[in-house]
């Protein structure tokens, strides 16, 4: 293929171009950021389910605790009315040790409702406080991920600046290329090389293998107007003053 070598020297503009654009789209993915956001969600969630359980604890305790009130609130009340049938003095003789045989185990049912009520609301303060510190993680965790997601963001606005900005170049350049060296370009740039390459000081700027004597001489020997490509890489090889010919 032939092309005027001003054209051919416009490649390395197009090259450079592309290879900002490969590693805005690397950095797109690669960003530490990236991982960052990612550990921070994934302690959020853990954070949220801790916090959500030790919730359901606390909430199964103060079920607990209030059902053992109300128990403790009725042998109250039947205690209450056993004293008053006992105070108002028209019970018999067996009717009265009945009653009292009753309070005393009212008495002694109370007393166990009661160790059982301080054991539940010492189980209680102690998840109250887990609660506390789960509360506490959840908005550190929180707090992570809502700077990583900033600083993520701010990053991902500059590579979104310089990908338009490229992008807008790229149109540029391509406009002013002759079609058929601008298709034999991308072709080599698909292959997931480098499309076009300065050759400098008889190295490839593409793959850095300096040029052996044999496919130099075919170089040289080749016009100015020839389309010449590195037999290793496969790279357009754009020629210049610096190309030690």
């Amino acid at each position: 293929m032939k092309a005027d070598p001003a054209a051919q020297r416009r490649l390395l503009d197009l090259a450079e171009v592309d290879a900002e654009l490969g590693r805005v789209l690397h950095r797109r993915t690669t960003m530490p950021e990236l991982a960052e956001v990612a550990a921070a969600e994934q302690a959020v969630r853990g954070g949220t389910d801790a916090r959500v359980a030790v919730q359901t604890q606390l909430d199964d305790l103060d079920r607990e605790v209030a059902r053992q009130e109300k128990e403790i609130d009725a042998v109250r009340s039947r205690e209450e009315r056993d004293r008053s049938l006992m105070a108002g003095g028209t019970l018999g003789s067996k009717q009265l040790t009945d009653i009292e045989h009753e309070l005393g185990t009212l008495l002694r049912r109370r007393s166990v409702l009661e160790d059982d009520l301080l054991e539940l609301m010492e189980r209680r303060e102690a998840v109250e406080m887990d609660l506390r510190h789960a509360a506490v993680e959840l908005d550190k965790a929180t707090a992570a991920l809502t700077a990583a997601t900033s600083r993520r963001d701010e990053n991902l606005a500059d590579l979104d600046t310089t990908q338009a900005r490229r992008d807008a170049e790229r149109v540029k350049v391509v406009a002013a290329l002759p079609e058929p060296l601008l298709a034999l370009y991308e072709r080599k740039r698909s292959r997931g090389g480098i499309g076009a390459s300065l050759l400098r000081a008889r190295r490839c700027g593409a793959c850095q293998i300096e040029i052996d004597r044999r496919e130099l001489a075919q170089i040289k020997a080749a016009g100015a107007d020839e389309v010449v490509e590195h037999e290793e890489c496969g790279a357009i090889l754009v020629r210049t003053a610096e190309s030690g010919l």
